[in-house]
């Protein structure tokens, strides 16, 4: 079933001018990216992308990470693309990840671990939301 997913390219894989690899490891697992823009979060909008951790210690050492560089939102979209994009970003924790997922190669440690996913086909429509327009995805 074609579905549509969140993916955002973090701090520091912008930093290091990884967009392209990243989008090229999605790109191989048969993912199509229909919208992508590169931006500077503001403490606003990672306040709110984050909330459900609003309660956890690092809360806002996150917020500060997500704050300071440019990131890229992505849509996604493919067969089982929640999932998909999940298996192809690995294990939060890079030690943990498999060979050749975007986290093995490019992620630095579990807090700057390059990627972010949606986790629900539901917090994906959520997330897509929060960044695009209907009118912004070209599928």
């Amino acid at each position: 079933m074609t579905e549509r997913t969140f993916s955002i390219i973090k701090p520091d894989a912008t930093r290091r001018n990884l967009t392209g690899k990243v989008n090229a490891v999605i790109e191989d697992a048969g993912l199509r990216i229909v919208a992508q823009r590169r931006i500077k979060m503001t403490d606003a909008q990672a306040k709110k992308f984050y909330e459900v951790h609003a309660e956890r210690p690092f809360y806002g050492e996150l917020v500060a990470f997500m704050t300071s560089a440019p990131v890229v939102v992505q849509v996604l979209e493919g067969d089982n693309a929640v999932a998909r994009y999940r298996e192809v970003m690995g294990a939060t924790n890079p030690a943990q990840a498999a060979d050749g997922t975007i986290r093995k190669l490019y992620a630095e440690s579990v807090g700057e671990n390059s990627v972010h996913g949606s986790d629900s086909l539901e917090n994906a429509k959520l997330e897509i939301a929060q960044f695009f327009t209907d009118a912004d995805i070209v599928g």
